[in-house]
């Protein structure tokens, strides 16, 4: 699942991420939603709908009709990688050339197309008449 706050085991891999030596792997559910995030083919009934949502909520964490405070302020896990990645001089460079940064484009496009797919299917089972979580909450 996607993290909001880094923890010390993340802060401790900044380096490597920056290297692009250890990164972790894009759950299948969001490289599939990156690829067509308007597929509908499978989804014939309520359930179909509510099995991929649950997988994209496994892989992304909740949804905004459910989810609390989702004000990303400062925090220390956000500090301490910070400063942690302010140790490797040029940055920015290192991430370019080693693909860190492709790597984390990469990345926030599936989040995003994974966030989209899930709109989708909530906007598909709202309009079939489907009970939620197959629709929104409210």
């Amino acid at each position: 699942m996607i993290k909001d706050d880094p923890d010390a085991m993340d802060v401790a891999r900044t380096p490597l991420e920056d290297f692009n030596i250890d990164s972790d792997d894009l759950p299948e559910v969001l490289v599939l939603a990156a690829q067509d995030p308007y597929a509908d083919n499978g989804l014939d009934d309520c359930n179909a709908i509510v099995a991929q949502i649950a997988l994209l909520d496994s892989a992304l964490g909740a949804d905004f009709d459910i989810a609390g405070d989702t004000e990303r302020g400062i925090s220390e896990g956000r500090i301490a990688q910070s400063v942690v990645g302010s140790f490797i001089p040029f940055r920015g460079i290192v991430r370019e050339v080693t693909g860190a940064n492709d790597r984390r484009r990469q990345f926030n496009l599936a989040v995003t197309a994974g966030m989209v797919r899930r709109g989708f299917l909530k906007g598909m089972g709202k309009q079939r008449g489907c009970e939620y979580p197959a629709r929104p909450r409210n």
